[in-house]
């Protein structure tokens, strides 16, 4: 279900595309029965179509889960390609190994345990994709260290920044429990909005998506 695009719009989108591979089917479908929070079909259909656009050899995803969405991805690299992919969840990090495995992608996809803001720093540049599928609320301290790995020409694409469209609202019209991630999540948007780096385009599909291209230093020289 899509926190913000009516279910008749995607049930009709869901219908008419091809079927994933049968072994993304099962992953998603166990996923709904568990009720482990995986990308939407929009984003995983958008995800798809940018990965088949831009080809990359290098990507970092920030939030694993169940391995899902590496998988995914999995599909769209090159014979050499690389995914490196970073969770802290025990649970979570258990059911990926064992998905990567099952699907025979331990030469592909590594899996590094442990907090992001601390793994980060120690990885080296360039990244041509990051995908930031995260704690929303620490988008913001993520970015820093996404810029620094992220190569000019790269993508940075950046999950449910729209928290269920409560992001367009105001402070005061959120329950103050959710004050917090509100702040930090609209602050994360004026930066990759505004960022002399970036070009970004921010998506209402999903639970919102941000798309952010890092500039070449000479086309910017040009503008």
């Amino acid at each position: 279900m899509s926190e913000i695009t009516p279910d008749y719009i995607i049930n009709f989108l869901s219908d008419i595309q091809p079927n994933s591979h049968s072994f993304i089917q099962d992953l998603e479908k166990y996923a709904h029965k568990k009720e482990i929070p995986i990308i939407s079909f929009e984003v995983k259909s958008l995800l798809e179509f940018l990965l088949s656009m831009h080809q990359p050899n290098t990507i970092l995803e920030i939030g694993t889960a169940i391995g899902y969405s590496s998988i995914l991805m999995s599909q769209y690299l090159p014979k050499e390609g690389k995914i490196i992919t970073i969770d802290r969840y025990p649970y979570m990090i258990e059911q990926a190994k064992y998905n990567i495995h099952k699907a025979k992608l331990n030469s592909v996809i590594t899996l590094l345990e442990g907090n992001a803001q601390d793994i980060l720093p120690t990885l080296k540049p360039y990244f041509d994709l990051i995908f930031l599928d995260a704690a929303k609320g620490q988008y913001q301290t993520f970015l820093p260290h996404c810029l620094r790995l992220l190569r000019p020409g790269g993508l940075l694409i950046a999950d449910n920044v729209l928290y269920k469209g409560m992001i367009a609202k105001a402070r005061y019209d959120i329950p103050r429990r959710q004050r917090t991630i509100h702040k930090r999540l609209r602050s994360f948007l004026w930066d990759i909005s505004h960022h002399p780096e970036l070009q970004t385009s921010i998506l209402p599909i999903g639970d919102g998506v941000a798309l952010s291209y890092k500039k070449d230093p000479i086309d910017s020289n040009l503008i």
